[in-house]
């Protein structure tokens, strides 16, 4: 079992998240996971700062910290072929550190290029090629691609580690976690589901993300992960759909300190996130990311130092 910090890239500026990220490996986390976002979910978060340069500068203030984006859309915003290039990049520079997450995104992100967000169907086509693509990349040599949505031409990347990196593809349905299976080599998830561990049939790591707000106080957690975090309770059909923060604010305003506080772990007490890590376990997951929406992550990290960390 590894145990990762989530970055939360929308909520803080670019030194900072370095500045967790090596405070994370201090504390004895084994890895940190960024999003790969573009605008953050709500006005009030106030950060969203470009995740691979970030990335880039923990592998070189980090020596054993493993790193992973959580997830990158690859076919709107970027090309796969860009993506394919980014993460064997990292994966040297970091000394294969680097797992490559994979999703089929959000509007909230994708939009801005111009290009129109596709419908569902659609996106988990562009996803295979894009997963096409990079696998292939990967293999060395020039490449090129025709598919029904994403074409390469004669394309190489000249540096490619020793060691590919793990793709793990974000699946919140059968369908993607069979993706995962025949496209990556890891599954991504964000919910405790059995099914989706059972699904998949690749054999790699898979990651989930435990939604957690650690303060002194449950009220002190729960308010703050409500402040920032409410539009987490709004679904993924909503999530992948609306264009910007102010949508995901007025989506959210009936969300109640209590709801928040029923799918978070809050407050200062070790048996409620031990309980909530022993879920995701039961269920298979064995790369557990800890994401704190809590007021203080400094707090968080000693938390997980002093009083997690030794019951685990």
């Amino acid at each position: 079992m590894r145990f990762g910090y989530k970055l939360m890239a929308e909520g803080f500026g670019p030194k900072e998240l370095i500045r967790q990220a090596v405070a994370a490996e201090q504390a004895g986390f084994d890895f940190v996971e960024i999003s790969d976002h573009f605008h953050p979910w709500l006005e009030e978060q106030g950060h969203s700062p470009y995740a691979w340069n970030v990335l880039s500068a923990i592998a070189a203030r980090t020596e054993r910290l493993g790193l992973a984006t959580g997830v990158t859309c690859p076919t709107v915003r970027y090309h796969p072929a860009i993506i394919a290039q980014a993460a064997a990049t990292l994966a040297i520079i970091s000394d294969d550190r680097f797992t490559l997450g994979i999703g089929s995104g959000e509007r909230l992100n994708e939009h801005v290029t111009g290009q129109g967000w596709p419908s569902v169907s659609v996106r988990h086509e562009m996803l295979a090629e894009a997963l096409d693509i990079i696998n292939l990349l990967w293999q060395g040599g020039y490449r090129s691609y025709e598919g029904k949505h994403l074409r390469l031409d004669d394309a190489r990347i000249f540096d490619l580690p020793e060691t590919l990196p793990v793709i793990a593809v974000a699946a919140g349905g059968k369908r993607a976690a069979e993706l995962a299976s025949t496209h990556g080599t890891g599954l991504f998830a964000t919910e405790p589901r059995k099914d989706l561990v059972e699904a998949y049939t690749g054999g790699g790591p898979k990651y989930a993300e435990i939604p957690m707000a650690w303060a002194p106080t449950v009220e002190a957690a729960a308010t703050e992960a409500h402040r920032t975090s409410r539009w987490s309770l709004s679904g993924w059909k909503v999530m992948a759909e609306l264009p910007n923060p102010v949508n995901f604010d007025a989506a959210s305003e009936t969300v109640r300190v209590e709801d928040v506080q029923e799918q978070f772990v809050c407050g200062p007490d070790p048996q409620p996130y031990l309980d909530a890590i022993a879920t995701y376990t039961e269920a298979g997951f064995d790369h557990l990311v800890l994401q704190n929406a809590g007021p203080d992550p400094d707090g968080f990290l000693e938390f997980f130092a002093n009083d997690l960390k030794k019951r685990l």
